[in-house]
């Protein structure tokens, strides 16, 4: 499939001028058919993990970087799936859009298992039908959802 770059939900037209929080985001999804999911420190809010790009990083670098000083997972930045480019809400920033590159992580069996690292309080395997019981980024809710069907 090749990646897509959708348009914002009519849920999104409340966020200010300001520009959109750019990120690369990662759709970790396990053999039970779970995604992957992490609490940064200070929030109460489970997203998909990811960051912020550095400067003359493309979107798989960041991720790649990204996923070993979050997760402790080392990823090459060629073996990722681009699935597209996708804007929702802003889960920790009121009135905000983030923009997420968003890329498929395969993780096999020989893979260590991921680590809270960094800046992430708390990761958890969560099945889509379990999402309602805890607070998730609408971009997981709003637009990754429809990439697992």
């Amino acid at each position: 499939m090749p990646p897509i770059r959708d348009s914002m939900g009519a849920d999104d037209s409340a966020a200010t001028s300001a520009p959109p929080i750019r990120v690369a985001a990662a759709l970790i999804v396990d053999d039970d058919g779970r995604l992957l999911l992490v609490r940064k420190q200070g929030t109460s809010v489970f997203m998909q993990p990811g960051g912020k790009y550095e400067p003359g990083e493309t979107g798989a670098q960041t991720l790649a970087r990204e996923l070993h000083e979050e997760l402790c997972l080392r990823v090459d930045p060629a073996a990722l799936t681009p699935l597209g480019t996708f804007t929702a809400r802003a889960a920790n920033e009121e009135g905000r859009l983030v923009e997420a590159e968003v890329f498929g992580v395969a993780l096999t069996a020989g893979d260590a298992a991921p680590v809270a690292g960094a800046e992430i309080a708390e990761l958890r395997w969560i099945h889509p039908d379990d999402l309602h019981r805890q607070p998730v980024a609408p971009l997981v809710t709003d637009r990754m959802l429809a990439l697992l069907r």
